[in-house]
């Protein structure tokens, strides 16, 4: 029977802490170096792409549908076939779509850099014509989104995330009452950290946000894990776009997604979604930048995965790679810590993480001990903006990258040092 630990006595502390003690001392002795800070495919997982060279996807020529020549300057917009794809992806219509280079990070801070300077909507809508810039970013969140807004300048504000998405009592509370929040982020579908998919009402509502916010609000919906589901029976999402232009706020809207975990993590496609309004003021800035993203990339991996039925097959073979790895992190996580009251975590359907909740205040003495130890984390603080965790709780997993051996070795320390520390601190008290 297991107890929780605020009903063990402090002699069955005492030598819960021991034994502890012990199991910590033989993982240092053994000089790991394993790594789960970052949501990385594994080396098995970029092989699946391997033929983008050598297969179908190499074959045919430079010669696009429409007879571009791949090679060459031009196609700000990136190719047909690849906004094409672009639109399936994100639940739009191709006209909608910019296909980019690798990177949809470089899309979304060029477009909340182009809404700073010049405005979402082109002249006379520019954010910092406005004073102060606030945006809303659900916690806990995406580091690298908080990254851009830190580096941009523009003040971070913190909303709860809730198991249906972002608390969207809250976002329509400080949209309403503040006119500085310019925008929202949203990872709609297995949301970074905690996996969660927005609900129907969640998505009905942030398409009526726009009706609520001033005219240059914008949603950044950051799509990354639209197709990365670990099940067959994955949850669904409800196209935001459509509950948007239901709403007539489809200006409110930018979309983003990429093939990073699909294909290659360095050398795949971006893109972004968005009205006219949005492309169009967007699509002026990005004149001056380039004369064209890499269409070569482009045209071989619209060969390589044909449409959104050859993207769904290809992530069924991702899914059958990770979710080994998924389930040794939930059964590692079970066996250790079900029903000691020292933490909690998610058990997500898809993505690339998972999220543990420790004791208030232990989060960073808990990655700190895992380190001594030889297994990496994610910095404590990291999924909430300017890197502070107001409670110290929040730990991000990242389990795709390590083979299962290293995988079990990492979740075996770490779950030491979630119990070590939550022994320690109850000692404490």
């Amino acid at each position: 029977m297991t107890v929780t630990l605020d009903r063990l006595t402090k002699e069955e502390l005492l030598a819960l802490g021991r034994e502890l003690n012990d199991q910590y001392g033989q993982f240092r002795e053994a000089g790991l170096a394993l790594d789960l800070t970052r949501g990385k495919p594994s080396p098995s997982q970029l092989a699946l792409s391997d033929t983008l060279d050598t297969g179908d996807g190499g074959s045919g020529g430079f010669i696009a549908a429409d007879g571009i020549d791949t090679r060459n300057y031009g196609g700000l917009d990136g190719l047909a076939e690849a906004r094409a794809l672009g639109a399936e992806l994100l639940g739009v219509r191709p006209d909608e779509v910019i296909a980019g280079g690798n990177s949809s990070l470089t899309l979304m801070y060029l477009y909340l850099l182009n809404a700073w300077l010049y405005g979402p909507a082109g002249s006379g809508s520019a954010w910092r014509d406005g004073g102060t810039t606030r945006f809303l970013c659900p916690v806990p969140g995406y580091d690298r989104h908080f990254s851009i807004l830190e580096d941009l300048g523009i003040e971070m504000v913190n909303v709860r995330m809730t198991a249906d998405g972002p608390d969207m009592d809250q976002v329509e509370s400080l949209v309403r009452d503040d006119p500085a929040v310019k925008g929202l982020w949203c990872v709609p579908k297995y949301s970074n950290p905690g996996g969660e998919t927005y609900s129907d009402s969640t998505v009905e509502r942030l398409g009526r946000l726009g009706t609520i916010a001033g005219p240059h609000f914008r949603i950044m919906c950051d799509n990354a894990y639209a197709v990365h589901d670990l099940d067959d029976t994955p949850p669904q999402l409800e196209n935001i776009m459509d509950a948007c232009r239901a709403q007539g706020t489809d200006d409110s809207l930018v979309l983003f997604a990429s093939t990073s975990k699909v294909t290659r993590a360095g050398a795949g496609i971006s893109f972004m979604a968005g009205s006219p309004v949005n492309l169009g003021a967007f699509r002026s800035r990005l004149q001056a930048l380039t004369i064209g993203p890499d269409k070569v990339t482009q045209l071989r991996h619209v060969r390589f995965l044909r449409d959104l039925d050859g993207v769904r097959a290809h992530m069924r073979k991702h899914a059958a790679i990770l979710r080994p790895k998924f389930d040794l992190v939930q059964r590692r996580l079970s066996e250790a810590l079900d029903g000691k009251g020292m933490g909690r975590w998610s058990a997500p359907r898809g993505g690339y993480f998972v999220s543990f909740d420790a004791l208030p205040g232990l989060a960073g003495r808990i990655i700190s001990l895992a380190e001594d130890a030889g297994v990496k984390l994610t910095p404590a603080g990291a999924t909430f903006p300017y890197r502070r965790d107001p409670d110290d709780t929040n730990i991000r997993l990242a389990p795709t990258f390590p083979d299962l051996s290293d995988l079990d070795q990492a979740m075996r320390v770490f779950t030491v040092c979630v119990q070590l520390v939550s022994v320690t601190q109850r000692l404490a008290d």
